[in-house]
């Protein structure tokens, strides 16, 4: 897999994962540039590879194994801690406003942490941390585009 990169001049870029390992690899090559207090918010299909790059973020971050790191969709919210606290939410359990506030997700925006968000669109707290946007669709069998938007540095 090609490595990718984004400087202070391009703040979008889409690349072309063919697998689960190299999807992980992109989170994992992605993870160094992130700063808590951040947002990462995923979006796409179901199926498309949210909870596959968020365990490349993960255990680029260093805080888990990939193999510690599972989709939250039952328990909405995963919280690992080591030299940064990072956040793994699935909200695609969430059907309203309500529902997303008994998540008291206000509490993982105390203190400065890395947030991952997947099912993006349905998170509609506020917050003025930075945000990068990934957004991954299928094109065919087990290759993902991926779309990274980095804030203007």
């Amino acid at each position: 897999m090609p490595g990718f990169w984004l400087n202070g001049t391009m703040s979008s870029t889409d690349v072309v994962s063919s697998s689960p390992e190299e999807t992980m690899a992109i989170g994992r090559q992605l993870a160094p540039r992130l700063r808590a207090p951040v947002l990462v918010l995923l979006s796409g299909d179901l199926g498309s590879g949210k909870t596959t790059i968020a365990k490349g973020i993960i255990s680029g971050l260093g805080v888990a194994g990939e193999e510690e790191v599972t989709s939250p969709t039952f328990t909405l919210v995963h919280v690992f801690r080591n030299h940064v606290r990072v956040y793994h939410v699935d909200l695609y359990r969430i059907e309203g406003f309500h529902d997303l506030e008994s998540l008291a997700l206000e509490d993982a925006f105390a203190e400065p942490a890395v947030v991952i968000i997947e099912w993006a669109e349905r998170f509609t707290l506020r917050t003025d941390w930075p945000q990068v946007t990934i957004h991954l669709e299928h094109v065919e069998a087990d290759t993902r585009r991926i779309t990274i938007t980095l804030p203007k540095t």
